[in-house]
């Protein structure tokens, strides 16, 4: 997960979502950001509720978001397979 808040943004964070299907932006705005900031700059597993938001010919969406939900405790407990290399 990558977060941004551009000094040009007035307190809107960006963050870009990745998985094996590919990426997608999601925008916070400052009051939902204030509002769950621990879950915003904590969490290294985030669920998100919002709503999807196009451009006018469809190409480009975003999520702006509403929940945001730290889902991290669900990463215990996962050990990645050991890799030999020899």
């Amino acid at each position: 997960m990558n977060r941004q808040r551009p000094k040009t943004s007035t307190g809107v964070t960006f963050l870009t979502l990745e998985d094996e299907t590919g990426s997608i932006n999601i925008i916070v705005w400052k009051k939902t950001a204030m509002a769950q900031m621990d879950a915003l700059v904590k969490s290294r597993l985030l669920m998100v509720y919002g709503e999807i938001d196009k451009d006018d010919e469809g190409r480009t969406a975003h999520v702006i978001a509403h929940r945001l939900i730290d889902l991290t405790s669900h990463l215990e407990g996962l050990e990645p397979p050991s890799r030999d290399f020899h």
